[in-house]
């Protein structure tokens, strides 16, 4: 499931970045890249809160044990 999330939030990125450029170099129109642009931020702000700083979250209370023991 969390590499799943990863993937969607990878294209999320991408098609939050490569719609400019393409805007940019003149071979996608405003409406396009906004319509893509806007699909890319949902896949991204949907997916990414799920999977991204797990690693560090389960990390924390033995961080925390240690501050307090010392």
């Amino acid at each position: 499931m969390k590499s799943l999330l990863k993937i969607i939030s990878l294209i999320g990125l991408i098609l939050s970045i490569v719609p400019p450029v393409l805007f940019f170099l003149g071979k996608a129109e405003l409406n396009s890249m906004k319509l893509w642009m806007g699909i890319g931020m949902l896949a991204w702000m949907l997916t990414a809160p799920f999977w991204i700083n797990r690693q560090q979250e389960e990390m924390r209370p033995e961080t925390e044990e240690n501050d307090q023991i010392q």
